[in-house]
């Protein structure tokens, strides 16, 4: 890795080289948090977590073949040279600063309430068809995970796709400080992380600290049909692209069809010029991420063509909108996070499924004080929807039911995940049905989609 010597490191981290003088300008291969994964030349972080301290396995690292290890306690006999630092998060996010400064790989950063993985994904399917793209891979998008993508940066990546998620105030700002981004790509403002945020006012500030270590000449690309960003008129001095579909923009929808769970053909005027694909994920919101694809492409010189060829070949990944079919039953696996914008944008791509369409919904987590009522209203939304069955799961799944109830929509509750596995209702499903999976991951509801993997 380019500069990172453990001289360099230390000095980045200001941490403390204990170790073989001779080994200080020797450059680490790689940043690992795992002992397991660690390989030859790595440079090793122990986190401390709730129930395992990473401290404890630097001997086996070592054995491995670390180069190096930070530490936050004192080390005997470690096996190998360490930097010792007061916080190892803080000096990863240091190490990645200093590492960042190194690079001429292009970085996008990308945030919002919701859709950030989604529009990350097309925006690095794009982007494939003429660069060297990195993207961040999982759920690598906080304070650990986002500077542990950067680090995973070489110098034969033309762009990096960073997807950037927070909960609070402040975590943007630590994470753009890193990032620097070229590029900015900001989603929409919706009802998430309230507990922490606020309201809206406060997830718009929190978000848009994203700005406040974007380059210089950074190219920003924004939802013009949201209220907050629209206030938006100028970062650093260059003024914003504007992608909507209910307000008159730069970019915009001319037409789209609805093709089913098969996705969606759109054809989108991007300024003068006329652009037509077909985005093989289906769901309304697609077309934003569709837009803001078209947007970065064409400010990385790309053609129609080539970009069109990049969204057609979208890939949804497991628990997000990932849409398979298991012995004639059409399963859309959404169960990796959710809140009200996106469960709401959810269930509005399988009322557009063909047969029986049935939901199993569960809690939404983080939504603060107006939690009860947030469920309630998403409930109230299904019951418009005319579904045929939808199945509430979880304490606070109580009030979506009851919000079902009013819309006089076919419903049934289960306090817990463990209630709802022991009833057995899958035999309810049946050949030619569509079943959405939606809650916020710690409902656990993978298992859900597993057991319908394995029993249907």
């Amino acid at each position: 890795m380019k500069n990172m010597t453990l001289e360099n490191i230390a000095f980045a981290c200001h941490g403390v080289y204990v170790g073989d003088e001779k080994l200080k300008q020797c450059e680490i291969q790689g940043v690992e948090k795992d002992s397991r994964l660690i390989s030859p030349g790595d440079l090793y972080l122990p986190f401390v977590g709730a129930k395992v301290d990473g401290h404890d396995f630097i001997p086996q690292v070592f054995e491995k073949g670390a180069l190096c290890t930070l530490t936050e306690k004192e080390l005997k006999d470690a096996g190998g040279p360490y930097i010792k630092v007061s916080s190892v998060g803080k000096a990863l996010k240091d190490i990645a600063e200093f590492y960042r400064e190194q690079l001429s790989c292009k970085i996008i950063g990308i945030t919002g309430s919701v859709g950030k993985t989604s529009t990350k994904e097309i925006i690095a399917s794009v982007l494939e068809e003429k660069y060297s793209v990195l993207k961040t891979e999982g759920n690598y998008n906080n304070e650990i995970g986002m500077p542990l993508t950067i680090l995973k940066i070489r110098e034969n990546h033309e762009i990096a796709v960073v997807e950037m998620g927070i909960s609070d105030f402040g975590e943007m700002h630590r994470l753009a400080k890193v990032a620097k981004p070229d590029v900015c790509v900001i989603t929409n403002i919706g009802t998430c992380h309230l507990e922490n945020l606020g309201d809206r006012d406060g997830v718009f500030r929190a978000k848009t600290e994203m700005f406040d270590f974007a380059s210089k000449d950074c190219f920003v690309v924004l939802n013009g049909d949201d209220d907050k960003l629209a206030q938006i008129t100028e970062v650093n001095g260059n003024h914003p692209i504007f992608f909507g579909i209910d307000s008159n923009r730069e970019v915009n929808i001319l037409k789209y069809e609805a093709m089913g769970v098969c996705g969606t053909k759109v054809k989108i005027q991007y300024k003068e010029k006329i652009f037509e694909t077909m985005i093989p994920i289906p769901g309304y919101h697609m077309l934003y991420n569709a837009m803001a694809a078209l947007c970065v492409g064409i400010h990385f010189h790309m053609n129609f063509e080539q970009i069109d060829a990049g969204i057609r070949k979208l890939k949804a990944i497991s628990g997000r909108n990932h849409i398979f079919v298991s012995n004639g039953i059409t399963v859309i696996d959404d169960c990796y996070n959710a809140n009200p914008m996106s469960m709401e944008a959810s269930l509005k791509v399988l009322a557009q499924a063909t047969g029986r369409k049935i939901a199993i919904l569960g809690d939404m987590f983080e939504l603060g004080a107006e939690e009860e009522l947030l469920h309630r209203k998403i409930g109230q939304i299904a019951g418009k929807l005319k579904l045929d069955l939808i199945i509430c799961i979880g304490t606070l799944s109580k009030y979506i039911a009851e919000g079902v109830k009013e819309n006089n929509g076919e419903v049934l509750y289960f306090a817990t995940k463990e209630a709802f596995e022991k009833e057995d209702i899958f035999h309810l499903l049946q050949k030619g049905d569509t079943v959405l999976i939606k809650a916020s991951n710690g409902m656990k509801f993978y298992t859900i989609v597993e057991t319908l993997e394995t029993k249907h």
